[in-house]
């Protein structure tokens, strides 16, 4: 999901960020609203209340606003900063930090909220602009790595965009364009994930309240732990190519060989008793 980058992203990879993410994006989102009463996976509203404050000279809460809508532009800039400057370094490392920081982020949110929140409006709003700042983060790593493809915290462009296509889809020629299925496919994804996200943030916050969040973060540590585990099992299995081509032992080249030959005996053993 992560390793990939731009151009050389398959369409599962994308539908696997992009569902994962939507899920996140749409727990969190539903989760502020009702705890915060705001929004936090979007700005859009954000510029509404905005437009109203400054037509109403209520400059202390103009201030507010602007700041949250800065932290969410802040936090895709930081993502896409973090992706362009340590991709040739480290691909994985490079598109994983964003992640980790939304983590560290929302582990605050849901911590705080936990064992400190008063429900004061300081609070509420320090809050509201940390998790603003993480699903910038997320927004901005999702659009950057895929090429503009996957945006994952709100459904604005990806039900244009759905709308657009299915319009496209009443001629058979369009039908037939399986890059045209591939993205709709991917929209789809993104716009199911976003509500189950949602439905399951409102069916679980009342018994949950804050550690809701943490639900959120082992979502989030599932989308690293799989690059991880994907990159790691392709190490294992190159030194255990190594290791047959050249009879060098390796630790990893040893374990694979103990492991996996032992599963094939058993196969085998299996499959002449069946006979």
């Amino acid at each position: 999901m992560l390793r990939n980058y731009s151009n050389s992203r398959t369409l599962g990879d994308n539908i696997r960020l992009g569902t994962l993410t939507a899920f996140t994006a749409g727990t969190i989102n539903i989760a502020s609203l009702l705890i915060f009463l705001n929004f936090t996976s979007n700005v859009t509203g954000h510029y509404a209340i905005l437009s109203a404050e400054i037509s109403k000279g209520n400059w202390t809460q103009v201030g507010v606003v602007a700041g949250w809508i800065f932290l969410f532009f802040f936090g895709s800039f930081l993502s896409n900063f973090i992706v362009i400057n340590f991709n040739k370094k480290s691909k994985y490392f490079a598109h994983a930090m964003p992640i980790v920081l939304e983590i560290i982020c929302l582990l605050f949110v849901g911590f705080y909220g936990q064992f400190y929140y008063e429900k004061t409006l300081m609070e509420t709003q320090y809050l509201v602009a940390l998790m603003l700042f993480a699903t910038g983060l997320q927004n901005g790593l999702t659009a950057s790595i895929s090429n503009f493809s996957v945006k994952t915290t709100h459904l604005t462009g990806t039900t244009t965009d759905l709308g657009i296509l299915f319009s496209m889809f009443t001629h058979k020629k369009y039908r037939k364009n399986g890059e045209l299925i591939g993205r709709a496919k991917l929209l789809m994804s993104i716009m199911i994930a976003y509500v189950l996200g949602a439905v399951f943030s409102g069916l679980t916050y009342y018994h949950l309240e804050f550690r809701v969040f943490y639900v959120i973060c082992i979502c989030l540590v599932v989308v690293i732990g799989y690059d991880f585990y994907k990159i790691n099992l392709r190490h294992f299995n190159t030194s255990y190519r190594y290791h047959k081509i050249y009879n060098k032992t390796t630790v990893l080249a040893f374990l694979y060989d103990k492991i996996f030959t032992k599963l094939k005996r058993k196969r085998k053993s299996k499959l002449v008793l069946d006979d």
